[in-house]
């Protein structure tokens, strides 16, 4: 590996262990909301395409609250974000370029997306069978952005495919063709589908007062999608392990003890969320899944570290020491914090109201 393809990295203004921990703890939030909005989504546009009274009334509260749930996906995903490029910016921003003009299609593909959502909303009894093409539009959409997610987050680890640059000077370079790509990328796709199941449960339990028949329906359905796609989930993620590199699969083999332990006890926590799942326990099932998720973020982190520990440590990092940033950061988080529950007190209520959470916003 010719080093000149890596930039050097910026100073930072704290220790890395502080970007570390921040990263990690709005990483699985943006998950769990991705997951809420790419499953609920596809639920929708199945119940909607399958018909009846039932059905019909599920897809339009599940059409209600996709333009909110998007929102939280954005907002909730520009945090780690910007963590992962204070941490590995000179990876993550060369990957970007590297595959920039596929990149940057990334902000039309959202507002087109986003847009479809709102209309599929405000108009779903106008659109009528026809909003199933509208609402279809924003999941491929949703589907391709995260393609190029996963193109990045990938690309980002393998600096030895830097130098492609010189040969792909258009940023069109991808590495979907890596034997990795496929699993990781299904992976994450099809646990989103499990989790969209727990969100379709949860959205029908805003209604069990008023309308016990559409939250009986959407507890049933939600999960059992939530149960059959996590099992074919973990098909998914063991083909995706047996495809990273042998040394860093081997970490979660014995090799590092807390990577081993982590990994232990997220086998653990899917057999319970499946023996939740099939009893129906929803609320023990969200709450372990929640936790699950926020273990195999820390996989991830490993993963990363151990992919690129030839070229960078985060302990080389050079600090420059700037407390200020934080200060303000950390008072910014909680009027944040606060707004947000403030809005999902909104949101719970219109919700049980039968009302529209998205008329909030106009």
């Amino acid at each position: 590996m010719n080093m000149v393809y890596i930039p050097s990295p910026d100073t930072i203004p704290l220790a890395w262990g502080w970007f570390q921990f921040l990263l990690l703890l709005t990483f699985p939030l943006h998950l769990l909301a991705m997951n809420a909005m790419l499953g609920g989504l596809a639920i929708g546009i199945v119940q909607h395409f399958l018909g009846g009274e039932i059905r019909s009334r599920l897809s339009h509260r599940i059409a209600i609250a996709l333009p909110l749930v998007i929102a939280f996906v954005v907002n909730l995903g520009v945090a780690p974000l910007l963590f992962l490029q204070v941490l590995y910016g000179q990876y993550v921003y060369t990957s970007s370029i590297l595959m920039g003009s596929f990149w940057i299609m990334i902000i039309p593909l959202l507002i087109v997306g986003y847009y479809c959502a709102y209309l599929y909303d405000f108009k779903y009894s106008q659109l009528g069978r026809a909003g199933i093409f509208v609402a279809t539009i924003t999941f491929i959409f949703l589907l391709v952005i995260g393609y190029f997610f996963s193109n990045n987050m990938l690309l980002m680890t393998m600096p030895e495919q830097f130098g492609e640059y010189f040969s792909h000077m258009a940023g069109n370079f991808l590495v979907s063709g890596d034997a990795q790509f496929l699993p990781r990328y299904l992976h994450m796709i099809c646990g989103a589908l499990a989790v969209g199941g727990l969100f379709v449960a949860i959205l029908g339990r805003f209604r069990s007062a008023d309308d016990p028949g559409l939250a009986d329906h959407a507890l049933k359905l939600g999960m059992n999608v939530f149960n059959w796609f996590t099992c074919l989930n973990i098909c998914i993620g063991l083909w995706y392990l047996l495809t990273i590199e042998r040394e860093t699969m081997f970490r979660f083999m014995g090799r590092d003890m807390l990577a081993t332990l982590c990994f232990i006890v997220a086998l653990g926590l899917v057999v319970t969320i499946l023996v939740c799942g099939f009893r129906k326990k929803l609320l023990a099932t969200f709450a372990t899944t929640i936790v699950l998720v926020y273990l195999m973020s820390f996989m991830r982190a490993w993963v990363r570290s151990s992919y690129l520990r030839e070229y960078f440590n985060l302990g080389d990092l050079q600090v420059v020491a700037a407390y200020s940033p934080l200060i303000f950061f950390l008072v910014t988080l909680v009027l944040g914090i606060l707004c947000v529950i403030w809005m999902l007190r909104l949101t719970a209520a219109a919700l049980k109201n039968g009302n529209n959470p998205s008329a909030l916003t106009k």
